[in-house]
């Protein structure tokens, strides 16, 4: 029984596609709000278009380092770690949230943002670990903290 300083154990496992997409869903929200609120300062050209993936690629990557998890991911308690079971550094979140910025390419963006999912879908799905190719090129993993029987 732990004291009452010691924070409860739960056992983190795997994170599969179906709770990584609502995440994710629940980020691109939040972001989706920012570049339309930005875009109608600014206006929806091509600077907003590079200063909004910047925004993009900056919110994954710093969420990743500084937390270990982005407001989505926190709201169903994943978390993104390296090979020791720590925050991922700089460079691992980098390569690892690098794809985002494929669908701010103009005009082909949308197949390739699409062509990727697909691709980090797929792959996260044959591992057993549930890494994507994302995952696998950072040393990183998105795991899901199981509720323990006190706190569910």
């Amino acid at each position: 029984m732990p004291t009452l300083t010691e924070a409860p154990t739960t056992p983190l496992l795997p994170a599969d596609v179906p709770v990584r997409f609502v995440a994710r869903l629940i980020d691109a929200a939040v972001l989706t709000a920012f570049g339309l609120a930005f875009g109608w300062q600014v206006g929806f050209g091509f600077n907003w278009l590079i200063a909004t993936a910047a925004v993009v690629l900056a919110y994954f990557v710093l969420a990743d380092v500084l937390a270990g998890t982005t407001l989505g991911k926190a709201v169903l308690r994943l978390q993104v770690i390296d090979q020791g079971g720590t925050k991922p550094t700089l460079k691992q979140a980098a390569v690892r949230e690098s794809f985002v910025l494929l669908g701010a390419v103009p005009f082909a963006g949308p197949f390739l943002a699409l062509a990727a999912w697909i691709w980090i879908v797929v792959t996260i799905r044959s591992s057993p670990t549930r890494q994507g190719i994302h995952d696998h090129l950072a040393g990183t993993q998105v795991t899901r903290r199981e509720l323990s029987r006190h706190q569910a």
